[in-house]
């Protein structure tokens, strides 16, 4: 395959292009109308999303960061309170929990789904924590400090089991508050409920980013917050706008986080197109499973029954995984990584004093994890040429072992 036939990770010009006069016609209706930041384009946006996600509110703000941040602060998280996550995730996930004020802290997760572990969860909270009879709060032994919230991430578009963790904080009285950012469209089967919920509809609040390369992307940074709340959304229409609902009287201090409305008017163009295209993702995961499952030594994306999955990322695990990206980019098969090292680790981290093998799952599998492309245009003959590449290395591998093994004296 040539470099002009290079297989791109992400292909973020073909859906453009194919929508190009619909996406046009948002520019010039910014142009004529004069409106360009809120207005009609934003409301229309947050009426249409709150809709796809079941909930009461969205409101549309300026990425996924300002949207997590902005459900924390609006859902009640205070300073100085602690929130739990996981280590394998994106910053962006633990910046909005240190800009909100408060403390992240980690539960390992499921080797299988790369998902919060709802028995680490139990574990976290039964084990480090202890009630305060008199004020019902629930406080970190090593810490003393309160723990509020738990953010499960829908991670690669795969959903959390959510039924034992909203029992948890049920049980514990903690929040749940969803990140959906990499899970647009994506379904849980409650054995509560009975139902199909959709992510964004579970939590007490939840948040999306629009990032260009999402399932369901802007031309830039964009983002929202889903809510059954109308108190929640009416705080996080306050913080995107410097704390006021009326111009110039400021009822808080807030954040400048107002989305676009070119930016809305975007997404609200592609979101017309996101069930067909997440079902594109569904059949494409199933193509690549069918190729790869049966390879020794790739594990393959396991979905849970519980999740209908809308792989915003298809990952698999390899051994050598450095070694795998280098030997597919050589032949043209451009590869992800998400993510190489998890946030506990991380040098901007340090002070929460984590070492290595603290949560041995999560430093595990970034050490294996490689994010095939992924993305509803991809064709069977691009994915065909991927796994045959990857058996390729595998048996190049296998040779190289086996070499190693006759040579020892």
């Amino acid at each position: 395959m040539s470099n002009a036939n290079k297989i791109p990770f992400l292909d973020l010009i073909t859906p453009h292009q194919e929508l190009e006069e619909e996406l046009g016609a948002v520019f010039y209706d910014a142009l004529r109308s004069g409106i360009f930041i809120g207005g009609p384009m934003v409301e229309s946006l947050e009426n249409e999303f709150a809709t796809f996600c079941t909930t009461h509110y969205c409101v549309g703000v300026a990425s996924g960061t300002d949207a997590l941040r902005s459900a924390l602060i609006a859902s009640g998280v205070r300073r100085n309170d602690i929130v739990i996550t996981v280590p394998n995730t994106f910053i962006a996930t633990t910046e909005a929990i240190s800009q909100a004020g408060a403390i992240p802290d980690f539960v390992d997760i499921d080797e299988r789904t790369y998902t919060m572990d709802p028995e680490k969860l139990r574990e976290y909270l039964e084990t480090k924590c202890d009630m305060d009879d008199t004020t019902g709060t629930l406080i970190n032994l090593h810490m003393g400090k309160p723990v509020t919230t738990v953010i499960p991430i829908h991670l690669y578009g795969h959903m959390v089991d959510m039924d034992p963790i909203l029992a948890l904080a049920e049980k514990y009285r903690v929040m749940v508050i969803e990140d959906a950012c990499q899970a647009h469209g994506a379904k849980y089967h409650s054995q509560h409920t009975g139902k199909w919920e959709v992510a964004g509809s579970i939590g007490i609040s939840a948040a999306f980013s629009f990032y260009p390369g999402k399932n369901l992307g802007a031309l830039g940074e964009a983002g929202a917050v889903t809510t059954h709340s109308e108190e929640i959304a009416q705080k996080v229409k306050m913080l995107r706008d410097h704390g006021q609902l009326q111009k110039y009287y400021h009822e808080i201090e807030g954040y400048n986080g107002r989305l676009d409305a070119i930016q809305a008017g975007i997404v609200r163009v592609k979101l017309k197109h996101l069930a067909e295209w997440n079902e594109k993702r569904r059949k494409n995961a199933q193509y690549y499973s069918n190729l790869l499952k049966e390879r020794d030594g790739v594990i393959t994306p396991s979905e849970a029954a519980w999740s209908r999955s809308v792989y915003h990322l298809y990952v698999i695990r390899v051994k050598e995984r450095d070694a795998l990206r280098q030997f597919l980019d050589e032949r043209n098969i451009a590869t992800g990584l998400h993510y190489p090292l998890p946030l506990h680790l991380q040098r901007a981290y340090h002070h929460l004093g984590y070492s290595k093998g603290d949560f041995p799952i999560a430093e595990k599998v970034a050490k294996e994890v490689v994010s095939l492309p992924m993305y509803p245009e991809l064709t069977c003959e691009q994915m065909d040429y991927i796994a045959k590449t990857i058996q390729k290395f595998l048996e190049r591998e296998e040779r190289l072992s086996l070499h190693t093994l006759n040579v020892r004296p």
